[in-house]
């Protein structure tokens, strides 16, 4: 069988080192950046929501929400009806980094994809959209507490 996720983990490795050295300038630490997305693009959601987003456990999210949140990039809301729920928003200083984040996803995608037509393009996206479904179920199951059978 062809090892795909071998590649998928080297492909994101290297993306995730690069990004490590091109957002150092803007004091976002590893992998950080991927949570000041997906709050500025979910304006009030919650770390649950988040987590399930990001296929990240609850104290993963909360180290990170924590840190960023220390340095400025976001901040937590109480909710007006459920004191225990608390939203995430994104800072104007976390607004402020959203379009150089957005700039390096861009090159990144141009890169990985220079010498693909846009058809292949495409279904390169749809091929790896069905491999999350897939694994979307396992992390799901496995989050839950499942054990799972080889």
């Amino acid at each position: 069988m062809v090892d795909i996720l071998r590649e998928i983990g080297m492909i994101d490795r290297a993306l995730d080192s690069i990004s490590n050295i091109e957002f150092k300038e803007i004091e976002l630490a590893r992998g950080q950046y991927l949570y000041v997305v997906r709050i500025y693009e979910h304006p009030g959601i919650i770390s649950e929501q988040l987590s399930n987003m990001i296929k990240v456990d609850r104290s993963t999210i909360a180290r990170a929400v924590k840190k960023l949140e220390n340095h400025g990039f976001i901040e937590r809301k109480r909710d007006p009806h459920n004191k225990k729920i608390k939203h995430l928003y994104v800072t104007e200083k976390g607004k402020a980094i959203y379009p150089f984040i957005i700039r390096e996803n861009e090159h990144s995608n141009s890169v990985g994809l220079r010498g693909f037509s846009e058809e292949e393009a495409q279904q390169l996206h749809d091929y790896l959209v069905r491999v999350r479904h897939n694994i979307d179920g396992d992390w799901n199951f496995v989050k839950r507490g499942g054990k799972r059978k080889y």
